[in-house]
């Protein structure tokens, strides 16, 4: 079985054995096709089309074949729509033949959405080895863990050998630190003969700072009327927006099709800037759902700090009308200020009645509906979701940003109040939304994941001077000693103490966490995941004035499921065990507390009542 997404820019080969090569450059008078060695290329002229469009034929061009595009008889530029870069993102491009690949899994038809646990990676700090192929030694012990998906975070291609992948500016190109396009291809393959979903982190909201040639000949592909962080936004609403829009819609189709990617995570799309209806983020869902085969499993993810449950809904039959799910960070926020105690910054926004907070995330989805946030000053933030079903929300109390957008990169349990910290994994897994897990959570990965990056000399010492510079807003970095002691994002160092240590598997404290998840996925699994399908919506909660949380959801088969928790350090009297199976009660006696109306502290229990 091979597999193809044919593109209208490019290279791409055809079957008389010539290559076709496009570009969109409505800025440049001329473009030629440089073709072989850099230092002394083969120019072939491009001939001009309607549009700002290029195009030449090329004979013998075939895979393997170096390529730029050179602007007004000046500058060579990449391909952005390159398949691959070998020499980084400043060098030549490479053809390549989609069609060589040779796939083996074409029984494979994904998983339903409501069996997703998922294992958010980063490719370079995963294993030692930090490639495709090294990801792929550790698929099984993942399926051994109880993961069924995998989330990898952006393999675009990016400046230097080392990034989180936010920083990327060739879209469809794997990075070539990671390994080629074929090694992508043979890990999706590997983990879906494993029974594990593959989904894709993509960044449609900018590009990276370094090797972004874009400006030079296609300005029309940003929009300075809109304003972003990284400066003039991506244009998906303005003059020349057209083909900007299939850029990015058929790079989304392009990792389904062509790498049979089982779906994708759409980076902050609140920092994506377009006034159209319907806007890139609709257009783009849509199409993906009218294009992928019905018995086909495709998940779209967002991550939207708005948290506009617009995009969430679902049709008659439950499947979703635009996204699958979207990264809840409030499940996170809550979680995080019980079982550390911090509240500066957006963590104010959960100080008060973190508990609370919890509660309404398990039960109904956003924590923050409409309400005004103290961190936003006083803003609104959020539309009702109580009416989506918990699987439209993806829980985790660790992801890359919470961790590596800390000074020193500290883990929630390097911390957090452990026994706090066992009792809330309870009420996170084996709740009706999905999980996420960030890589090495499992064992309490004594590694930090720190921010790195490997820009040019000039940037990267802006890099570093900006981020310690943030840092000093806060009263524990206003000393320049201490600002000096945040890593150098730069230095390789960074980096390679952000990989992971798997010898700590064989070792206290590390087996009696991996032991703990081990237990409450396999319960998830056999108790929670079966009655998952058909719920229309969440549930109820309430929280006590003693600090006891009660959550309770109908399941998709009519069973109840039923949480009772107490985080404090202290024990709660006058609770009942909820109604129905226990499948896990953490920090209770065997005979059981309850049965005297006692909540041990940081007991955590859930129950299951079946449907008659």
């Amino acid at each position: 079985m091979r597999r193809r997404h044919a593109m209208p820019f490019g290279a791409e080969l055809r079957g008389d054995g010539a290559t076709r090569f496009r570009l969109w450059a409505p800025n440049a008078g001329q473009v030629e096709l440089a073709l072989g060695d850099p230092a002394a290329p083969v120019l072939h002229p491009m001939t001009a089309g309607g549009g700002g469009w290029f195009e030449a034929v090329v004979a013998g061009a075939g895979a393997g074949t170096r390529y730029r595009f050179r602007i007004d008889a000046g500058m060579h530029v990449p391909d952005p729509a390159s398949r691959a870069n070998p020499d980084d993102v400043h060098g030549p491009s490479m053809v390549v033949d989609p069609l060589a690949f040779e796939w083996t899994d074409g029984a494979w038809r994904g998983r339903p959405w409501e069996e997703a646990v998922i294992y958010e990676l980063h490719v370079g700090t995963f294993t030692p080895e930090g490639t495709f192929a090294g990801a792929m030694g550790k698929l099984d012990y993942l399926a051994e863990l109880g993961v069924t998906a995998i989330e990898l975070m952006p393999v675009a291609d990016f400046p230097g050998r080392r990034n989180w992948g936010y920083d990327g500016v060739l879209p469809y190109a794997p990075d070539a630190a990671y390994g080629t396009p074929a090694d992508l291809k043979r890990l999706v393959q590997a983990a879906h003969a494993r029974g594990l979903m593959v989904l894709l982190d993509v960044v449609y909201n900018h590009f990276g700072p370094e090797g972004n040639y874009l400006h030079v000949y296609a300005e029309r592909f940003f929009n300075p009327r809109h304003q972003t962080p990284w400066g003039a936004a991506i244009n998906f609403d303005a003059e020349g927006s057209r083909t900007v829009r299939d850029f990015f819609v058929h790079n989304a189709l392009y990792w389904i099709e062509e790498y049979g990617f089982d779906g994708l995570r759409l980076d902050a799309v609140h920092a994506i800037a377009d006034d159209s209806a319907p806007d890139i983020v609709e257009e783009l869902t849509a199409t993906v759902r009218a294009r992928i085969a019905h018995d086909r499993h495709v998940h779209l993810v967002l991550e939207n700090d708005r948290n506009q449950s617009r995009y969430l809904g679902r049709d008659a039959r439950l499947a979703p009308t635009h996204a699958t799910a979207q990264w809840n960070d409030d499940v996170h926020h809550a979680i995080h200020v019980l079982v550390t105690g911090e509240r500066d910054g957006y963590y104010a926004d959960y100080a008060g009645r973190p508990l609370r907070y919890l509660g309404r995330c398990l039960a109904e989805g956003f924590a923050y509906q409409g309400e005004p946030s103290p961190y936003r000053d006083g803003a609104p933030r959020g539309e009702p979701s109580a009416a989506l079903p918990p699987a439209a929300f993806v829980a985790f109390d660790q992801t890359h940003d919470q961790v590596g957008n800390r000074a020193f990169g500290e883990r929630i349990g390097h911390i957090a109040d452990r026994r706090r910290l066992r009792a809330a994994l309870a009420c996170l897994l084996l709740a009706p939304a999905p999980p996420m897990l960030f890589m090495g959570e499992e064992f309490a990965a004594g590694a930090p994941f720190l921010f790195f990056c490997d820009f040019g000399p000039e940037l990267a010492a802006a890099v570093t001077r900006g981020r310690r510079e943030e840092f000093g807003r806060f009263e524990r970095f206003r000393d320049p000693a201490a600002q000096a002691a945040i890593p150098d994002p730069n230095d390789p160092a960074t980096f390679a103490r952000s990989k992971l240590d798997w010898t700590e598997l064989d070792r206290a404290p590390h087996r009696e966490w991996l032991a703990l998840y081990r237990e409450l996925l396999a319960l998830r699994h056999r108790h929670v995941v079966p009655r998952l399908a058909g719920m229309r919506s969440g549930g109820t909660f309430e929280v006590r004035e003693d600090g006891v949380l009660r959550v309770a959801w109908t399941l998709g088969d009519g069973a109840k499921l039923h949480l009772v928790a107490n985080l404090a350090d202290r024990s709660c009297g006058a609770v009942g065990l909820p109604p129905g199976e226990a499948i896990y009660a953490a920090e209770l006696p065997a005979e059981g507390d309850l049965a005297a109306g006692i909540l041990p502290a940081y007991a955590a229990a859930v129950t299951l009542e079946r449907a008659a």
